[in-house]
C-alpha cells in the first residue's frame, strides 16, 4: 500500500467518523494538513470510491475476504425455504473434502 492510498484512507475514514460527506477537496484538505505527499489522483478515487459503496460496509467487511460473497448467500436466506440451507451444507462438505488432502506422499522434514 503506497503512503498516498493509506493517508487517503485514513482521510475518508476520519470524514466517515465525523459525519462529514466524503469528497476530494477535503480528502486532500485533510492530507495536507497531514504534511503528506500524495499523487493527485488518489483523493479522486477514493472519492468515487465513497459515492458508490458504503464505508460502515466496507469498514464491517475488512477480513472478509470477498465482500461480494456473503451478500448472495445472504439473499436466498431470506427468501426462505430448505433449499439454501442444504446448498450451504453442500458447500462446506465440499470444502471439507478439498482440505483433506493434507498427506502429499511426502514430508515437510525429509
Amino acid at each position: 500500500m503506497s503512503v498516498g492510498e493509506l493517508a487517503c484512507t485514513y482521510a475518508s475514514l476520519v470524514l466517515h467518523d465525523d459525519g462529514i460527506p466524503i469528497t476530494a477537496e477535503k480528502i486532500a484538505t485533510l492530507v495536507k494538513a497531514a504534511n503528506v505527499s500524495i499523487e493527485s489522483y488518489w483523493p479522486s478515487l477514493f472519492a468515487k470510491l465513497a459515492e458508490k459503496r458504503n464505508i460502515e460496509d466496507l469498514i464491517m467487511n475488512v477480513g472478509a475476504g470477498g465482500g461480494g460473497a456473503p451478500m448472495v448467500a445472504a439473499a436466498p436466506a431470506a427468501a426462505g425455504g430448505a433449499a439454501p440451507a442444504a446448498a450451504a451444507k453442500e458447500e462446506k462438505k465440499e470444502e471439507a473434502k478439498e482440505e483433506s488432502d493434507d498427506d502429499m506422499g511426502f514430508s515437510l522434514f525429509d
